[in-house]
């Protein structure tokens, strides 16, 4: 299974960009992302690369679940 964290990017670089997830800052690569990314824009990020892009309330959905999911994990001693 695959797994692609939402990120808000915080600053570019030419082909790299520096995102949060959560409060954590990450250097990521912007190789495969298909289309032009600037400060401010969501991405998708696996691997170290962003793979594509998407609209901050798509971010914020997947970013709650995934909250609820490690709350649900830890409570239950995971």
């Amino acid at each position: 299974m695959c797994l692609a964290i939402p990120s808000k990017i915080i600053n570019v670089n030419g082909y790299n960009a520096l995102v949060d997830v959560m409060g954590a800052r990450r250097e990521v690569s912007l190789m495969l992302l298909p289309e032009e990314a600037k400060e401010g824009d969501y991405v998708l990020v696996h691997a170290g690369f962003a793979i594509q892009k998407v609209d901050e309330e798509t971010a914020q959905d997947s970013l709650n679940l995934l909250r609820e999911i490690a709350e649900k994990l830890e409570a239950e001693g995971y």
